[in-house]
């Protein structure tokens, strides 16, 4: 009997550059002795939907979009309670958690790359009732990712984001805010925050990967505050720039669970995708929770 494998696309991610690849990767599938059965989203959260209903039936999921599909994805798996292996085809716009996976964006190799690879589990993130595979973060520039208008992002790729970014910059404030980090309570007003399990955030600032360990059953916490002055701006820019993040408007720290209060207007972006803000948010590390399938390592 062939393996069931249950192949998940996005058909409108990046530059629907996927599409033109769809019977190819059906035949790579069915060359490795796959028994294939395709769904293509259709609005946000369909995806986390057919996943959810259907992931207890196959061997392998295979999704392939930009990092809101595969968040759709292993939403789904852990919704059916099921352990089944993901394999990631990176082809949205910005790709930031597949940068840090190191998978390829050439189509081809990296559906093969899932052929050939191993399942290695990663830790995922839980925002209330919902989840994270790479990054949940707030304030400054954080609703470009779902504010940019998928034609513009079609056209244009990156530079969408840097566009729709700069006409943000008016909007800036500080946000007041009171956090507890694995018991350590912290209280400010702060420009942007992040809770990421990746070394790339955005597509625009990269963490230090000696930092970021994404097995580690930790998430690295980075909170910005409006610089008081010309000398505390450049010493925020070189700790950005040197990633030591070491400076008075920088907060740093690597945690397993945080609670955050604050106004329930504020809104935080998933994986780029919009989640709607709450007085009250707990965040925490699943340790390990899913499989997702990796190239191999040489030996």
């Amino acid at each position: 009997m062939m393996k069931k494998l249950l192949f998940l696309m996005n058909p409108c991610a990046g530059q629907k550059k996927a599409n033109r690849h769809l019977a190819e990767i059906i035949a790579l599938f069915n060359q490795y002795g796959w028994e294939v059965t395709t769904f293509m989203t259709t609005s946000p959260g369909s995806g986390r939907e057919i996943v959810a209903q259907r992931a207890r039936d196959y061997q392998l999921i295979v999704c392939a979009g930009g990092d809101g599909t595969l968040n759709e994805t292993i939403s789904g798996v852990l919704d059916a309670g099921s352990d089944c292996p993901i394999g990631y085809i990176p082809c949205g716009s910005t790709n930031d958690f597949a940068a840090t996976l190191k998978l390829s964006t050439d189509i081809m190799t990296a559906a093969a790359e899932i052929m050939e690879g191993e399942a290695v589990e990663y830790d995922v993130g839980s925002w209330n009732d919902r989840y994270f595979s790479y990054i949940a973060s707030f304030g400054a520039f954080t609703r470009v990712s779902y504010a940019t208008p998928q034609n513009l992002k079609n056209a244009l790729g990156h530079l969408a984001y840097v566009l729709s970014g700069i006409q943000e910059l008016p909007q800036i404030r500080n946000i007041p805010i009171r956090l507890e980090l694995d018991g350590e309570a912290l209280e400010g007003e702060y420009l942007f925050g992040a809770v990421s399990n990746s070394t790339s955030v955005g597509g625009l600032l990269t963490i230090n990967p000696r930092l970021v360990d994404l097995r580690d059953g930790k998430f690295e916490v980075m909170l910005v505050r409006m610089v008081r002055d010309t000398a505390e701006l450049a010493e925020c820019v070189a700790a950005l720039q040197n990633q030591t993040y070491d400076c008075a408007a920088i907060t740093f720290r690597s945690v397993s669970r945080l609670t955050v209060h604050q106004s329930p207007e504020l809104d935080w972006t998933l994986d780029g995708e919009r989640a709607q803000g709450s007085e009250t948010i707990t965040i925490q590390n699943l340790h390990r929770a899913v499989r997702l399938v990796q190239k191999r390592e040489e030996p």
